[in-house]
């Protein structure tokens, strides 16, 4: 009888746990609204250039009818570019320095902070002008990497092979969020040269889509929260595991008593 009585008291208790542990449907879909299946609804955006900050590596590669000056400044190894090593691209690239220049073989210290990768592109193919005839320079950032942690199923640090990234493709790489991911209420880490901006994304909410942090830059961070949900389920199962044991306790006990 005493062996009953706790194992109702158990129920009694974990029942409501049990209904804080589930996350409700409504804060699950991504940005929930009023759309129509037979109309697009355009979402207006405008992407937000970045520019060059000091400690990017950025690769720079000539192209001109001279191929045995074009090696001079074409330290990026090619191979390491398609097979995508970050480590390797770090190490052949040119870093930006605290004054914000890199150094170019020949062609010495280049100007580039502040300036988008088409304007340093421009100003690279002037200077190196000077020394190669015809010269065609293309610049690429391949420093551009940004992190995710929190609720997601692959949380860490991810390199992004394109000139831009939205909140979504982050989100993707990291494997998407966890059913105990707080949709609502996501920080954005953002470095900037005052300190580090922290914004706050709503998920849920389809004016994301028109906002400028929908796109991320460069160094960005993303978190996101757990839902208490997360925390409720964990505590049943510590819970059921203590009951567990003083309902084992309670029956050998009454046992004893009554032999």
């Amino acid at each position: 009888m005493l062996f009953l009585l706790h194992r109702v008291r158990l129920c009694l208790f974990v029942l409501p746990l049990l209904f804080a542990a589930c996350v409700p449907q409504r804060k699950l879909p991504y940005f929930q609204g009023k759309y129509n299946k037979s109309t697009a609804v355009l979402a207006p955006n405008t992407l937000q250039p970045y520019r060059i900050q000091p400690n990017d590596v950025l690769s720079v590669r000539v192209q001109s009818v001279q191929p045995s000056l074009n090696e001079i400044f074409n330290v990026t190894d090619a191979r390491a570019v398609f097979q995508g090593d970050p480590g390797n691209m770090f190490l052949a690239g040119y870093n930006v320095d605290t004054n914000g220049n890199i150094n170019l073989p020949t062609v010495g210290k280049v100007k580039l902070q502040g300036l988008t990768i088409e304007e340093a592109q421009a100003r690279i193919q002037r200077e190196v002008g000077n020394y190669v005839r015809d010269a065609n320079v293309l610049v690429k950032l391949l420093s551009f990497k940004i992190t995710v942690l929190g609720e997601v199923r692959n949380p860490g640090r991810h390199f992004v092979y394109n000139g831009q990234v939205t909140v979504l493709e982050a989100l993707g790489l990291a494997g998407d969020l966890t059913e105990f991911g707080n949709r609502e209420n996501i920080k954005l880490i953002r470095p900037t040269p005052k300190g580090n901006e922290v914004i706050l994304l709503d998920l849920t909410d389809p004016k994301l889509l028109e906002s400028p942090n929908f796109f991320l830059l460069p160094n960005d961070a993303l978190y996101v929260e757990p839902m208490a949900a997360r925390t409720n389920r964990a505590n049943i199962a510590n819970l059921a595991l203590v009951f567990s044991g003083i309902s084992a306790l309670a029956l050998i006990l009454n046992y004893l008593r009554v032999n």
